[in-house]
């Protein structure tokens, strides 16, 4: 820093007023700041900048894997907001597991991350507690709760569900199954599913799961098997297109007529759900706008302290019906 004082002609103070408040610096001075910089090669030490100002500029964001476009979607838009909000994006993956997100949890609370962006509404209870006593913003996404850590925007797995078996309903498909990779929302999915059968008087679920992240290799396998045991079967609902496009090639490699022997619906709604043949009725949700939702509110209280958004952000979902149902 001494150098690039000496180089800009300005004091050790104003450089550091250049770097963490540039609009406190006049526009001529902070041009010079920048030239010498870039002449310097210098790079700001950040955690003394931290130290100074409390403030890390860093938000950590935990996922269950990055192997999912639907989580780097979401990741996709909170980044956008974060960057022009002048933050940074520390991520971390639990690989759905309990005492990993625990682990990441600690992890960005001992590195002073200026807020936290979570996956899902339930966690343990260490996890709530030291994220309450941390003080700091922390947005839950991918559900819905009237009881956040902090803020939450999503939309409602279990309503998903519903919405799917009265869609299905709606075609004369009495016999449902379910596809799903054994994780919390996904179980969700499947209640929902559940429960809007039984209200409809239909038969109960068949249900068939693996073992997250999923693959479509698993869900070729899962329909086989499905099949196998519930030979009556007439229509599936995937937890995620991942598994639905593994549904339509099994109903292709065994000579099932879709939708006329075999409904299949999606969820996530990815690009390769309307690009499949025959296209796959998937439920939609705005995984995008979800991150960039998190990421407002996540601005709106570290800009100004208390946040005039709403802490409960419901983004909804739709069925989007194509040839598969």
């Amino acid at each position: 820093m001494i150098d690039v004082a000496r180089v800009a002609g300005v004091s050790r103070v104003t450089v550091s007023r250049a770097i963490s408040h540039p609009e406190l610096v006049s526009p001529p001075t902070l041009a010079r700041v920048h030239a010498a910089i870039e002449q310097l090669g210098y790079v700001p030490n950040l955690n003394a900048g931290s130290l100074a100002t409390r403030r890390s500029r860093i938000v950590g964001a935990i996922v269950p894997t990055l192997s999912n476009a639907w989580f780097a979607d979401t990741l996709d838009g909170l980044g956008e907001i974060l960057e022009a909000g002048g933050y940074q994006l520390l991520l971390g993956q639990s690989r759905y597991g309990e005492a990993a997100e625990e682990a990441l949890v600690d992890t960005f609370i001992g590195r002073q991350v200026d807020g936290l962006v979570l996956t899902g509404v339930e966690h343990g209870a260490a996890v709530r507690r030291k994220l309450r006593a941390f003080g700091r913003p922390v947005v839950e996404t991918w559900d819905l709760t009237d009881d956040p850590i902090d803020m939450v925007a999503g939309f409602s797995n279990e309503d998903a569900g519903a919405a799917v078996a009265r869609h299905l309903a709606q075609r004369g498909y009495r016999h449902l199954g379910f596809l799903g990779a054994n994780e919390r929302r996904a179980g969700k999915r499947l209640a929902g599913f559940r429960r809007e059968a039984a209200r409809l008087g239909l038969p109960g679920i068949e249900a068939e799961v693996v073992a997250p992240p999923s693959s479509i290799e698993d869900g070729v396998r899962m329909m086989r098997a499905l099949v196998a045991r519930a030979s009556s079967l007439q229509a599936v609902y995937c937890s995620n297109d991942t598994l639905g496009v593994g549904a339509l090639l099994a109903c292709r490699q065994q000579g099932w007529a879709v939708p006329r022997r075999m409904a299949v619906v999606g969820f996530s709604d990815l690009a390769i759900a309307s690009a499949s043949q025959p296209a796959l009725s998937s439920v939609r949700v705005q995984a995008r706008e979800m991150g960039r939702q998190a990421g407002r509110m996540l601005l709106a209280r570290l800009v100004g302290g208390a946040s005039v958004l709403p802490r409960v952000a419901d983004l909804g979902f739709s069925v989007v019906a194509r040839e598969s149902s």
